[in-house]
């Protein structure tokens, strides 16, 4: 499958040259492993890839003994691994690089010695017994793999041509016309399905949602054993927390309410939890803002929040599932609209899901006033663009899953704050439209803002 990560290690092996490794970070079976390797054979003579879920005691103690005697570490990975590298020529892999973490701090001496590249992959890398008793080298430099986003999905569907119409419309702010429909058509597929790799590849294979959503739960149980097993001394909370995601983006407000968890519960005792799935990359926390100014950060209030799945096909599986397996019927339903829920939840969090894998932070704006009304608004999303002009750089989002709705808060955001902010938005499921000081967006151009 094709994916856009590819391009930044290229970048990479272009600009650096052996002078840093590199590290791929993400969510179990998002696909790190898988691209690593086709990297590795494309770009490279030859390569050896150290699965340290699977390699020998022995391997795993050269990174110890020998890390004062680089060339026999490395002669003896040749060794082991039977191939021979060719220097500047060859890549080594460190996959699953937390399960050995001297490996990893080895990376300084390795890049030093500059023989060959090295790319790491790696789950739960920032877990405490991952890092506790190394130095994290300096020489490492770090890049997120998501899901795959709405056009690396198209790719996969055998479609190269949808996207780039879709962009030169946005860059123009023109209606899709009569190619809309299309459009909307794909992104429920996506919507439905998801962006992990195995869930697209069966879903492209055999149109089946009853194996792609077999996939899936296989996925989820796997997160379920990482929370037992890397959680600590957290895993009640985390476990509680990861449980309730579907019920809490179900409320109308979807802001996370820790007494459905606990009476009297408060957040100092839950925050190591959430950062812990958001670390994970299982989760996407949407921190409140106070003020929708420029720097969010500066006005965030991390006791209020929103706490959306990584990804929203997993989150259908674990919302529906509650016998073990979401139907074909359900499936079905979802994709024509029909099944009688408020697809708020869903089409939410795929927008932050969609606004994270395209490197936004995500903060949302809520301000409730007892004594005037006027002042009281919940804005979706809030995003921060890169390029201040004689405007802010601050975008309000309001996200619509229906046809039918109202702009409330965003107008009354625009009255109060309008002076500070950039365009803002409505996302919807109808096509392009400017109105009213407002530019409105089929939910497909998310990726785009």
């Amino acid at each position: 499958m094709r994916r856009k990560i590819y391009d930044r290690l290229l970048q990479w092996k272009r600009e650096k040259n052996g002078s840093t490794a590199i590290l791929i970070e993400g969510a179990r079976r998002t696909g790190k492993s898988w691209i690593a390797e086709e990297f590795a054979r494309n770009e490279y003579d030859s390569y050896i890839l150290i699965d340290f879920s699977k390699a020998p005691k022995r391997v795993r103690g050269w990174f110890d003994e020998y890390l004062e005697d680089i060339p026999t570490l490395l002669q003896n990975i040749q060794l082991h691994y039977k191939k021979q590298l060719t220097p500047r020529k060859s890549l080594i892999i460190f996959d699953e690089v937390q399960k050995c973490p001297r490996a990893r701090e080895a990376i300084k001496a390795l890049v030093e010695n500059r023989t060959f590249d090295y790319l790491e992959t790696g789950s739960l890398i920032s877990i405490k017994k991952n890092v506790q008793d190394i130095v994290i080298p300096s020489e490492e430099e770090s890049i997120d793999m998501y899901p795959m986003d709405f056009e690396e999905f198209l790719w996969a569907m055998g479609n190269e041509v949808l996207m780039p119409y879709i962009k030169s419309q946005y860059d123009k702010k023109k209606p899709m016309g009569e190619f809309h429909r299309e459009a909307l058509h794909y992104f429920r597929q996506y919507l439905i399905v998801g962006g992990m790799p195995q869930a697209v590849a069966e879903y492209a294979a055999s149109r089946d949602f009853a194996r792609v959503d077999a996939v899936k739960r296989t996925i989820l149980r796997l997160y379920k054993n990482d929370i037992k097993k890397y959680a600590g001394g957290a895993t009640a909370r985390v476990s509680a927390i990861y449980d309730a995601i579907p019920g809490q983006l179900q409320k109308k407000e979807k802001k996370f309410v820790l007494s459905a968890l606990k009476d009297e519960a408060r957040m100092r005792e839950y925050d190591s939890a959430f950062f812990w799935l958001e670390d994970a990359k299982i989760a996407n926390i949407c921190y409140n803002t106070t003020a929708p100014n420029i720097g969010l950060q500066l006005n965030e209030d991390r006791t209020v929040l929103k706490c959306y799945f990584c990804d929203t096909g997993l989150l259908i599986s674990l919302a529906f599932g509650a016998r073990g397996i979401v139907t074909n019927e359900i499936y079905q339903k979802l994709m024509f609209d029909k099944l009688e829920i408020d697809e708020g939840m869903l089409v939410e969090n795929v927008v932050a899901q969609m606004l994270k894998a395209s490197g936004n932070e995500l903060f949302f704006f809520s301000n409730y006033d007892k004594e005037d009304a006027e002042n009281r608004m919940q804005i979706d999303f809030l995003i921060q663009k890169e390029l201040v002009t004689s405007r802010h750089n601050i975008s309000p989002i309001e996200v619509k899953s229906s046809t039918n709705y109202t702009l409330t808060s965003i107008n009354k955001c625009i009255k109060k704050y309008g002076q500070n902010l950039s365009t803002p938005y409505v996302l919807h499921t109808n096509d392009v439209e400017i109105k009213d000081g407002l530019t409105y967006l089929p939910l497909y151009m998310t990726p785009l803002l």
